[in-house]
């Protein structure tokens, strides 16, 4: 090898080459770094079998099944009017707190989350980027949910802009209890709590039971929790043509707030 060779191959002696072979360190910008982040998320939530179970098959199920089958009194009109604005509601439920807790609890007791708080991602960037695949599956939710509740006859009405802010506040409140309770309590009691708050919030939440069929007083209670504001809400909107559903988008709100407010002072990365 001659010397103008070597010279060259270094990036050294002459300005031939120079920056072609020279190593450029440093973390990719943050906006890259959140979206392949979002990307991993999104296809691991989408290769697991359980998690599809729990944020498309069941909803999707509940809603045929009670839309075919007279179980519950829905009230006047179609049963599927009724009951898709709860099953949209519970699937931003079951991705943005139930999966998402399951998912990240684990990833917190087998140490993933430390080491990724460990790499050039921030770990905000870390939370934007769980929260971009929990919007991505909703969307998918979303579109398949409609999909078949209009093969179903589902007339939907009312304010689109209304919907979108309801179902994005949704995702906010649930987003932030799913991150509190992961980021608090073992896997295992994380993966008991989320799937038994599914459960309850299904039967009690105004999902697929109307609220009016509980005793006044639990009414009451009821109507202050996340899911019911949103499933109300989105029931008066897309059922009867409501307008901005004000005080069910301020419960929602309140959630948002307290829950991801809590998520960051409490949340524990290993």
């Amino acid at each position: 090898m001659t010397a103008g060779t070597d010279a060259r191959t270094t990036g050294e002696g002459t300005g031939e080459g120079t920056g072609m072979y020279a190593p450029r360190p440093g973390a990719a910008p943050l906006p890259r770094m959140i979206a392949a982040q979002a990307a991993l998320e999104t296809k691991m939530l989408l290769r697991n079998g359980e998690q599809l179970l729990l944020t498309v098959i069941i909803p999707t199920l509940l809603l045929v099944l009670f839309s075919a089958v007279d179980i519950v009194d829905t009230g006047e009109g179609k049963a599927v009017d009724f009951l898709t604005p709860g099953i949209l509601a519970l699937a931003v439920m079951s991705t943005a707190f139930t999966g998402q807790a399951i998912a990240t609890g684990f990833e917190r007791r087998y140490g993933v989350l430390k080491r990724l708080a460990a790499s050039p991602l921030p770990r905000w960037g870390l939370m934007a980027a769980k929260t971009l695949s929990v919007l991505v599956t909703e969307v998918l939710q979303v579109l398949l949910v409609t999909v078949i509740a209009l093969a179903l006859g589902w007339s939907p009405e009312g304010n689109p802009l209304a919907v979108l802010l309801l179902l994005i506040l949704g995702t906010a409140a649930f987003s932030g209890l799913g991150l509190l309770m992961a980021g608090t309590l073992k896997a295992e009691a994380t993966l008991a709590a989320a799937n038994l708050v599914f459960l309850l919030l299904l039967v009690g939440g105004g999902v697929v039971v109307p609220l009016d069929k509980f005793p006044d007083a639990a009414q009451d209670l009821l109507g202050l929790l996340p899911i019911s504001a949103l499933s109300e809400g989105l029931r008066d909107v897309l059922q009867h043509g409501a307008g901005m559903p004000w005080g069910n988008l301020g419960i929602l709100a309140v959630w948002a707030v307290v829950g991801l407010a809590a998520a960051g002072k409490f949340f524990r990365w290993e």
